[in-house]
């Protein structure tokens, strides 16, 4: 099976995105982050960037207001080491896939007992 190139691009951007954040990011805010995954439209002008954080979602809200603050300089430094015509708009979207796993476990051991 053929990947889009859309595809090719999100997982380059998760990589690259996730190297920033570790090395360039100094916002505290952001460091228990885990990018989990990414979505970048056909055309490659939007890309939507999935991240989950380690040890629950209890400072969710702040997490994502240092991601948005810090796209700019993402986006900026994106913009040196791709080589597209255009960098993708950034949004941080947070990925409850996790937390919906352990609510579905909960449940099931419930049903169990």
């Amino acid at each position: 099976m053929e990947y889009q190139r859309s595809d090719r691009v999100g997982d380059l951007l998760v990589e690259l995105i996730a190297e920033l954040l570790r090395k360039n990011i100094r916002d505290p805010r952001v460091r228990a982050v885990t990018l989990t995954g990414s979505s970048v439209s056909k055309d490659l002008r939007h890309a939507r960037i999935y991240f989950n954080l380690l040890g629950g979602q209890e400072n969710r809200k702040d997490v994502s207001a240092g991601l948005k603050s810090a796209a700019g300089f993402i986006r900026s430094r994106l913009a040196k080491q791709l080589n597209l015509r255009f960098v993708p708009t950034l949004e941080f979207i947070y990925d409850d896939s996790e937390d919906e796993a352990q609510r579905i476990e909960e449940l099931l051991k419930q049903v169990k007992e």
